[in-house]
């Protein structure tokens, strides 16, 4: 992928390519996806369809419980709630590429409000889970799945747009959203393309700068799980092999499965290498805990009827880069 380029809000990263996304995702990797241009100034059209199909669950049950008396109006509140986030995650275009219905980027995000503090100030827990189709089958890998730590508190005015601008901070909740949509949209490239996701691991970083991180938990360095580490790891040139194992485990990987289980075997083995590549820079950083996590069932499936010697190396690696999830792999040969 060639260096992204600012320009007016846009960022390219060459030239445009005319095919809808299904062909150039389905031809040779040379060609697919050799373009992504992110749009900024976020405009509806009626062309193509947008990139997301987010379905968006508000869980209030938690106030409703609470000595704090609501009247059944307030529910309408989290409805809308639940439709702001809706529309914008799915009524915007994050990049020009030509999604079509069946093509957008499956995912869910998974709101449970915990405390209601003011008419429009919450805290609960966020969680966004998005899943990734594979080449010639039925079945759906899931690429990112992850809880937040802690509260995450956020106002919302029902009266008010969710306003947004990566550059400029409106509101947490629009510049959360706008962080996810942005590290998803990195990850999911990245599956595809080698290094794929780049400009949107940067659009991420601008969404992350523009926030008053000493103000608003969960934007600055401190602590080792929070949106500051997430996207700092994606963008960290130490942590490079983290890009060629989203591309080896998912492109070269599970796409090949139908053709050549061994050598698609193989290039997932060659995925886990360069996790543990990045382990050995520094140990435990969040995203490859995160790939880890939502990967280890699938790894366990792919490798039950493998060889000894493939089962032992990936039994090696899982031990030394998550070894909570060691126990997992039990009935694999470590001999």
């Amino acid at each position: 992928m060639s260096c992204a380029k600012y320009n007016n809000g846009t960022v390219s990263s060459g030239r445009h390519v005319g095919r809808s996304l299904r062909t150039r995702m389905s031809s040779t990797i040379h060609y697919a996806l050799s373009t992504i241009i992110i749009i900024l100034s976020f405009h509806f059209s009626s062309a193509s369809a947008q990139e997301f199909r987010c379905n968006v669950i508000v869980n209030y049950q938690k106030l409703m419980t609470t000595t704090q008396a609501y009247e059944s109006t307030d529910k309408k509140v989290f409805d809308n709630m639940k439709q702001a986030i809706e529309d914008f995650i799915n009524g915007r275009h994050w990049t020009n590429l030509e999604f079509q219905q069946q093509e957008r980027i499956d995912c869910s995000l998974n709101l449970v409000l915990n405390t209601r503090t003011t008419a429009t100030d919450f805290t609960g827990q966020l969680s966004i889970q998005m899943r990734r189709p594979v080449f010639n089958s039925t079945y759906t890998s899931g690429l990112f799945n992850y809880i937040e730590q802690g509260n995450f508190q956020f106002s919302y005015n029902e009266s008010q747009p969710l306003d947004f601008d990566p550059n400029n901070f409106y509101s947490v909740l629009a510049s959360t959203l706008g962080y996810y949509c942005y590290i998803m949209l990195g990850i999911y490239f990245d599956s595809y393309q080698m290094n794929g996701g780049e400009a949107f691991y940067q659009m991420a970083q601008q969404v992350q700068q523009a926030v008053d991180a000493d103000r608003y938990a969960g934007w600055n360095s401190s602590g080792a799980k929070n949106r500051y580490w997430f996207m700092e790891n994606h963008i960290n040139s130490a942590y490079s092999p983290l890009h060629e194992a989203y591309y080896n485990y998912h492109r070269m990987g599970l796409d090949m499965m139908t053709k050549d289980q061994t050598q698609a075997r193989q290039a997932i083995i060659s995925s886990l290498r360069s996790l543990l590549q990045v382990h050995k820079t520094r140990s435990n950083i969040l995203s490859v805990q995160q790939f880890i996590d939502v990967k280890i069932q699938e790894i366990v499936s792919i490798f039950t009827p493998a060889p000894p010697q493939e089962q032992k190396e990936v039994y090696d690696i899982i031990k030394e880069i998550s070894p909570i999830n060691v126990v997992k792999l039990k009935d694999f040969n470590t001999k």
